[in-house]
């Protein structure tokens, strides 16, 4: 008999624990409210001029690695197609419609060792700053193939000349 109310109280307390966390997560989805929806890719983009899969690893606040980015479809990881076209680069994160970050809207493309919940070796994720609305965010990427050739098509579509060098996780 015993047993029977402690597992019920261990029951009770994984719930609880599971309402917390999607009250966190609704929690800050309200939060970045403020923050404008990623634009869905059109159909008629043109001829890539790289295509590759990867890893959609997350998206964040400029500056900011530990503060992932929840709305429109940028809250969790997933395996990801990604295309760089003149008009931008075409992100297929898997169930979810794809989403273009728009050229004009890139500041800068580089390398990257960290972000939120995802360390790798040294210069291992591709990192896009960009903006999202009128919020700066960096997308991180797990590229599957040669990172260097998505970093180098992506620096090839940014209107202004983007900063050398390589990154660490910090913002470029």
């Amino acid at each position: 008999m015993t047993y029977w109310w402690i597992g019920l109280g261990v029951l009770v307390l994984l719930a609880a624990l599971l309402w917390q966390m999607a009250r966190s997560w609704r929690a800050r989805g309200r939060r970045q409210s403020d923050i404008a929806l990623p634009e869905i890719a059109p159909d008629g983009l043109g001829t890539p001029s790289i295509e590759t899969d990867g890893f959609y690893v997350a998206t964040s606040r400029a500056g900011d690695p530990l503060d992932r980015i929840v709305i429109g479809g940028l809250g969790f990881r997933g395996r990801a197609g990604v295309s760089v076209h003149v008009e931008g680069v075409r992100l297929e994160i898997a169930g979810e419609p794809a989403k273009l970050i728009r050229a004009s809207s890139i500041r800068d493309v580089g390398r990257a060792t960290w972000t939120i919940d995802r360390v790798v070796e040294e210069g291992g994720l591709v990192l896009i700053a960009w903006t999202l609305g009128e919020t700066d965010v960096d997308t991180y990427l797990r590229i599957v193939d040669d990172p260097t050739a998505v970093v180098d098509g992506i620096r090839g579509i940014i209107p202004t000349a983007p900063r050398a060098g390589t990154s660490t996780g910090e913002n470029l």
